[in-house]
């Protein structure tokens, strides 16, 4: 069982950094993380050699269960808008990217706010501080 700093919390949308850093950790601990490491190999043929066929079941193996994993940890509003795929790879470059966009959305209208606030002069310079 993975310690209490190993847990993976579930994915709500302000602890984005906190979550992926533990969701990769996790998956590293558990020995799952092949599909996030390593391409999707070749689709088997009849020429498959039995390497190609078990390399291959290995990764399907840990995509699939990463992807449980990662999909079991995420909020239901949030999972209901990412793209699956099927790719545990995919699926988590589009989750970063949704964060990434949100950020710099919140970032920039942070930076407007505090650029147009002005001192009223009413409750104080301390009030007006705390409130930058």
């Amino acid at each position: 069982m993975l310690d209490n700093q190993f847990r993976l919390c579930m994915l709500t949308g302000d602890n984005f950094a906190d979550w992926r850093e533990k969701a990769l950790l996790t998956l590293g601990c558990m020995d799952l993380d092949l599909a996030i490491r390593v391409d999707e190999p070749a689709a088997l043929t009849d020429f498959s050699t039995l390497e190609e066929k078990a390399q291959y079941e290995r990764w399907e193996r840990s995509n699939h269960l990463s992807l449980m994993l990662i999909k079991a940890n995420v909020s239901k509003s949030i999972r209901d808008s990412i793209l699956d795929n099927g790719n545990v790879k995919d699926y988590l470059k589009a989750i970063e990217d949704q964060f990434v966009s949100s950020e710099k959305a919140l970032e920039s209208t942070l930076m407007g706010q505090l650029y147009s606030l002005k001192y009223s002069g009413g409750k104080g310079v301390r009030e007006h501080i705390m409130r930058m």
